[in-house]
């Protein structure tokens, strides 16, 4: 699985000029499944992403996490993570998981985040959605979990 986390004093989705998802100080999280992901990996994800010390503390070092801040996350699907652009101009996007597959584990994601963690909204799987943000920082951080093992 792949992730992109932006934190942010602020953050919205809106789908159909409606907003379904905002928080405040927090991480906006885009998260793609790529062919093959596991919710082993999914749970593995969430829990780096929510240990992961990205917020400053008294002194201005990143050494808090979203936990110890008690921020918001907002997950928003993102598929195009897993563009390939090594060929022509056109990205390639066959390494992202099937939408069914890439629909399961994000919902996984979601379920098990919101039972991990007291704030959490979201986007819309599959929908055209617009994000504002305003990064902290900026800080955006890539993270990913290792494929699975066969």
């Amino acid at each position: 699985m792949l992730s992109i986390l932006q934190r942010v004093s602020e953050a919205r989705v809106i789908v159909d000029g409606r907003t379904i998802g905002e928080i405040g100080h927090g991480l906006l999280v885009l998260l793609c499944a790529e062919r093959g992901d596991t919710a082993a990996q999914a749970d593995a994800l969430l829990a780096k992403m929510l240990r992961l010390r990205i917020f400053a503390d008294d002194e201005g070092r990143m050494n808090r996490s979203v936990q110890d801040i008690n921020g918001g996350l907002l997950i928003v699907s993102q598929f195009t993570l897993a563009a390939d652009t090594r060929k022509g101009n056109r990205p390639s996007f066959t390494g992202a998981a099937p939408p069914e597959q890439g629909r399961v584990l994000y919902e996984h994601f979601l379920a098990r985040a919101r039972t991990a963690h007291p704030i959490v909204a979201c986007g819309e799987f599959a929908a055209d959605m617009q994000v504002q943000l305003v990064n902290d920082g900026p800080v955006t951080v890539p993270l990913s979990v290792p494929p699975a093992v066969e």
